[in-house]
């Protein structure tokens, strides 16, 4: 397989290549409290068995909303989004790093090359200074 180049779109059937595993989509809570619909999807790496890495959201929230992931961002079983709404059950297939998105006018959906997904980071702090450790220990 060629290396992908990262200025162009991958090759036909690449996206589909991946082994699925998982259930559950992370998704916006718009689309339940507000009755919106979703217009914004990608797939990250899953973090953890159960979930499928797909993030869904209706393209109403703000950096507010999404700051608090663990309110706003339900976990919902992916058959259960698919009935909600079956446009989605092709893309679902779909491997992590994909994107899409569809404008309030289309019920068409397209896919996106130019989003970075978010990753989590995590803030790690390495030293070979034994007193150095012993003060941040003393720290936290």
């Amino acid at each position: 397989m060629k290396p992908l180049n990262p200025d162009t779109a991958p090759e036909p059937g690449y996206e589909k290549a991946q082994t699925k595993n998982g259930f559950l989509a992370l998704v916006s809570r718009l689309v339940f409290d507000e009755k919106l619909p979703i217009r914004f999807i990608y797939k990250t790496v899953p973090e953890h068995l159960n979930d499928t890495g797909w993030r869904m959201f209706t393209g109403y929230e703000t950096d507010e909303f999404l700051a608090n992931e663990q309110l706003n961002l339900l976990p919902i079983s992916l058959d259960k989004v698919c009935n909600l709404d079956p446009a989605l059950t092709e893309l679902v297939q779909y491997n992590a790093g994909t994107v899409w998105e569809r404008t309030p006018e289309s019920s068409e959906w397209q896919q996106v090359h130019d989003f970075k997904i978010p990753v989590p980071t995590t803030d790690v702090q390495i030293t070979n200074d034994v007193e150095d450790f012993m003060k941040s220990r003393e720290r936290s």
